[in-house]
């Protein structure tokens, strides 16, 4: 038995990752800032409150869009029950899936993000 939750929106800019989080920060009421990880400078975070999802901005090469990733403490578990649902494997990055929904959403499952979810992780899977 395995749990997931949301644990992230990933909104992808196709443009200037500074000005989309300033855009994005503003827009939100939330503080922008870089992650510590070297390998993740195409990254921006707001600093949102520890209960809540936590929100990214990620610099990409295809459109811009949002994404869900779904956080979990079992990724092959849980990529395995939401393709029973329908979704299926695009690419493995790391750590985690990329995934796409019976709808054409892109989504990824990834390893828990937020400190908390071994007490408030949710949905329980088999």
């Amino acid at each position: 038995m395995h749990r997931s939750r949301l644990g992230q929106i990933i909104i992808d800019c196709s443009g200037d990752l500074e000005r989309a989080a300033a855009f994005w920060a503003a827009a939100l009421g939330h503080r922008a800032s870089t992650l510590s990880d070297p390998q993740d400078a195409h990254y921006r975070q707001l600093d949102v409150e520890t209960d809540q999802p936590r929100i990214l901005l990620q610099r990409v090469e295809h459109p811009s869009r949002v994404h869900l990733d779904i956080e979990t403490d079992d990724v092959e578990a849980e990529v395995r029950r939401l393709e029973a649902l329908g979704a299926r494997r695009i690419a493995q990055v790391r750590t985690w899936w990329v995934m796409e929904a019976p709808t054409g959403h892109r989504f990824c499952v990834l390893p828990p993000q937020r400190p908390d979810f071994a007490e408030r992780g949710g949905l329980r899977g088999h």
